[in-house]
């Protein structure tokens, strides 16, 4: 998929954990767990504001994209 989900990166930069975040953003930790993983379909604007918020970052340290056979560079 070309579209990454980088949430692991920043929980390890917190210190957080995947309950954690889940309790502190108000979804389940095994929602969390699918779109952490990638697994997701969609991601609401509200539940990525709610990320960022917790995270202190910025919707592109969570999402980045890598399109095409080359990593998209």
């Amino acid at each position: 998929m070309p579209i990454v989900v980088d949430i692991d990166v920043m929980l390890a930069r917190r210190k957080m954990s995947v309950g954690e975040l889940a309790d502190r953003v108000g979804i389940t930790p095994a929602n969390l767990v699918v779109l952490k993983n990638g697994r997701a379909k969609a991601v609401r604007f509200s539940t990525l504001a709610a990320l960022c918020e917790v995270l202190t970052c910025q919707p592109g340290d969570l999402l980045r994209w890598e399109g095409g056979e080359d990593g998209g560079q």
